[in-house]
This record gives C-alpha cells, sequence and structure tokens, in this order.
C-alpha cells in the first residue's frame, strides 16, 4: 500500500484549533492531500481537556463530576463514529469534490485570506441548517439524538456522535463547492467540529459580550436541554448569530436539565447509536395513511396528527424538579476495572487512526472488528448484561492472539509484559464467571 506522509500540527495549533484560533496563513493549502487530519490528531488533547475538566470539578464542592459509566458511552459513541472513514473517504468531502470536479461556477483562490474567510462563514452557516433540520426532520432526528442522549454536560458528551450523521450532513455544504474550493472546505469543516468541543462544560459560566457573537457554553447548555425553554433553541456552530437572525435563539435562565425528553436509560453503544430506528419505523408503520406515515418521517420528533409541525410544547413531559441521571450501581473494581480496559482501547483506537495509511488491510479489518468487539463487551459490563461475562472472555483471548501476532502493541514498550499478564488474568476471570453462570443457569433449569 502506497504510504502517504500525514501533515502534523505542532502543540500551539493543536490548542489553538479547539477554539478555531487558527489563521489563514497556517491552515491554507494547495490539495486535500496536504489538509492535516485535525480531527484525528486533537485526541491527545480532548483527554487533556477532559482531564482539566476532572480535576476543577473535584476542587469545586458544586462542581461537575463525570459518571464512569456515561463518561465510557460518550467517548465510544465518539470513537465508533470514526471508524467508518477508516474504509470510505468522508461522504462530506468526497460530494464536495464531486460538485466541485463537475459543477462549479467560481473558482476563488485557495491561498487567500477572503477565500478563507467566507469558508468559515459559510461551513459555519451550513452546519446551522443542518443542525437545526436535524431537530426538525425526523428521519434525520434518528441520527443526531445520539449526541442529546447523554444526562450529563460535560466535555466528554461533545464526543458523543452519532455513526450514521454523517450521511446526511453532506448536502448542507454543497452551495460552497460552487467557488470554494475543497481544500479551504476541508480544513474549515474539521474546525468547525473541534470548536464545539469545549462549549460542553459547566464549568464556564458567561463570557460577557461574547456572548452576542459566539456559540459558548451557556448556549449549548440550552440546546442539551429538556427543559420547556430549551427545546428547538441555539443551533448554531461557532457563531450565535445565525440563531439570533432565524429566531431560535434564548438565554440560559432557568437551571437546565439535561438529555433526551424520554431518556434511554442504557449505556449499551449499538442501543445508543440505533435505538431509534426501530422506533421510527414502528411509528411509520402503525400511522393511518400515507399522509400520517410520511408526516412521522418528515416531520418534528415530536409531531402526531392534528399538532403543529414540530410538535405541541406541551405534550413534553413536565419536569418535577427531582430528575435523576440513570446511573445503576456497580462496583468500585468493576469500574476501574472497564476504565483500564477502555484506556488500553484507546490507544489502539489512536494508533489505528493515526496509521490507517500505512496498515494493509486486513491490519485495518482486524483492528477495526476488535475496537467494535471492545466498545460492544465494554458496554454490556456497564450495562450488567447477562451475557457479559461470555464475551469479554472472547475479547481477552483475542487481544491475547493479536499482542502476539504485533497486531496491538503497546504505547509504552516496557508495559507490554504487564498488559499481557492482566489480560490473561482478565481472560481466566471472565471464564471461571461465565462457567458458573453456566453451570448455576443449567442448575435452576433442572
Amino acid at each position: 500500500m502506497e504510504r502517504v506522509e500525514v501533515t502534523s500540527v505542532t502543540h500551539s495549533q493543536g490548542v489553538r484549533m479547539l477554539f478555531s484560533l487558527m489563521t489563514p496563513n497556517e491552515s491554507s493549502f494547495a490539495t486535500v492531500r496536504e489538509v492535516p487530519t485535525y480531527v484525528n490528531q486533537a485526541t491527545p488533547y480532548f483527554i487533556g481537556l477532559i482531564l482539566l475538566e476532572i480535576v476543577l470539578g473535584w476542587l469545586k464542592t458544586d462542581g461537575p463530576h463525570i459518571k464512569i459509566n456515561d463518561f465510557i458511552t460518550s467517548l465510544s459513541a465518539g470513537m465508533m463514529s470514526r471508524l467508518p472513514q477508516l474504509v470510505i473517504r468522508s461522504l462530506e468531502l468526497s460530494a464536495y469534490i464531486y460538485v466541485w470536479n463537475n459543477f462549479r461556477v467560481l473558482e476563488l483562490p485557495w491561498d487567500s485570506a477572503w477565500t478563507w474567510w467566507l469558508a468559515f462563514l459559510g461551513v459555519d452557516m451550513g452546519y446551522y441548517w443542518f443542525h437545526r433540520f436535524a431537530h426538525e426532520l425526523n428521519f434525520l432526528w434518528a441520527a443526531h439524538q445520539v449526541h442529546h442522549s447523554s444526562e450529563y454536560y460535560n466535555l466528554s458528551t461533545a464526543l458523543r456522535q452519532s455513526v450514521t450523521q454523517q450521511f446526511s450532513s453532506w448536502v448542507f455544504y454543497l452551495p460552497l463547492a460552487l467557488m470554494v474550493p475543497p481544500s479551504v472546505f476541508a480544513v474549515h469543516v474539521q474546525f468547525n467540529l473541534l470548536y464545539q468541543f469545549w462549549i460542553h462544560t459547566e464549568l464556564v459560566k458567561s463570557l460577557g459580550p461574547l456572548e452576542w457573537i459566539l456559540n459558548t457554553p451557556s448556549h449549548h447548555r440550552v440546546h442539551h436541554g429538556r427543559n420547556p425553554y430549551c427545546i428547538d433553541k441555539n443551533y448554531a456552530g461557532i457563531l450565535i448569530i445565525w440563531d439570533r437572525m432565524f429566531g431560535t435563539f434564548t438565554p440560559e435562565s432557568d437551571k437546565v436539565v439535561y438529555g433526551l425528553t424520554h431518556p434511554i436509560s442504557t449505556f449499551e453503544i449499538w442501543t445508543v447509536e440505533f435505538l431509534y430506528y426501530p422506533y421510527l419505523w414502528q411509528r411509520f408503520w402503525e400511522a393511518e395513511g400515507i399522509s400520517n406515515k410520511l408526516s412521522i418521517i418528515f416531520k418534528g420528533p415530536g409531531w402526531t396528527p392534528g399538532k403543529p409541525r414540530l410538535g405541541d410544547i406541551a405534550d413534553i413531559p413536565q419536569l418535577t424538579g427531582e430528575e435523576k441521571p440513570h446511573d445503576p450501581a456497580w462496583s468500585p473494581a468493576m469500574q476501574a476495572y472497564v476504565l483500564i480496559q477502555f484506556m488500553l482501547l484507546i490507544d489502539v483506537y489512536n494508533n489505528l487512526l493515526m496509521d490507517q495509511m500505512i496498515l494493509s488491510e486486513l491490519s485495518v479489518l482486524l483492528l477495526t472488528a476488535y475496537v467494535l468487539l471492545s466498545l460492544t463487551s465494554l458496554g454490556f459490563l456497564i450495562d450488567q448484561r447477562a451475557n457479559a461475562a461470555e464475551l469479554e472472555m472472547l475479547r481477552c483471548v483475542l487481544i491475547v492472539a493479536l499482542q502476539r501476532f504485533g497486531y496491538i502493541k503497546p504505547l509504552v514498550p516496557l508495559l507490554a509484559f504487564l498488559i499481557e499478564v492482566f489480560v490473561l488474568i482478565s481472560a481466566v476471570y471472565w471464564s471461571l464467571q461465565f462457567v458458573n453462570q453456566r453451570t448455576n443457569g443449567m442448575k435452576k433449569h433442572n
């Protein structure tokens, strides 16, 4: 396989790209191949800021506290959402390049600051409309609801992304392809996504006058709320001016209760990602008449016959002030085990993203399958599923095999032996748990 050089960002750029503080001079490229994979290279900065938020939350008596089950579920969703791009090019970029190559009416210079700023505004407004439609069209909400399913609001929530959302968002950026070069678009579509990471926090209360122009933690907290005043508000990516212009802005007032109006109460990643699709199909199938069936698909998620297009705000479950996030009890030992295994998984996942262009196809497929199996198994453990022991046993055996054949290499080589011993002990433990469950099941059956 041809080796493709990956353009790396400096530490200064790595921090500034999270806040959309990069300049045109340092982020303008002639071709798409030259554009850095900013999002993939942002992982260490995501982790660093998440750790900082955790520490500051501990230091503040009334500060936010991250729950391991929700934290891992959010990161799992983010990891899963990036996996399709290991085997297919980003649909956003592919569609954009196709329109540029075949239908552009004007070719703006790639190295012009005017082109750079036009793309900044165009991508941000395109995101606003995509985001708004993702809330107002039920079939798009099926994907986007994943991001809103956490009942907490912290930096890890930003990473709770949908696998399927990327297959619809591309449409809203195509007008730019009529004149803005793909390399410029490829930069800004990443910057727009990265900016939205840091605004998912309760630690930052207000940014003063910047609240009038920028999307801020305060504005975005409203967007994640299930309070009646929060529904369908504040869709902005970077600039809040779009919400002010198009009538969807509201400031933060009452204490925000986060999550979906009907919480899903699970941490199992496949359920988190795809639960809404069977529900949508059921509603479509049960609706009477073709008009109602089409309305189920193309109107808001709260629509029912006889109601406005986006539903009636009065139908939203009323908040009592006693709402508690879904947080079933599980032992500290199990929490520590899942967290350690997840940290080891992140190392494999990050190496897979960074080295995908120099890995063989077999290696990419094997490691992708391992990541998916791991996300599933750890989700089963968190959800305390009956068959979690069996799946985790198989996963540990697979880890040992991948390590032995050189597909998995630890970040710190000196720890390779300790990690292997830990995984072997884990495989034995889960094997015993599985045998014990089977034995008890047979006794009960007899």
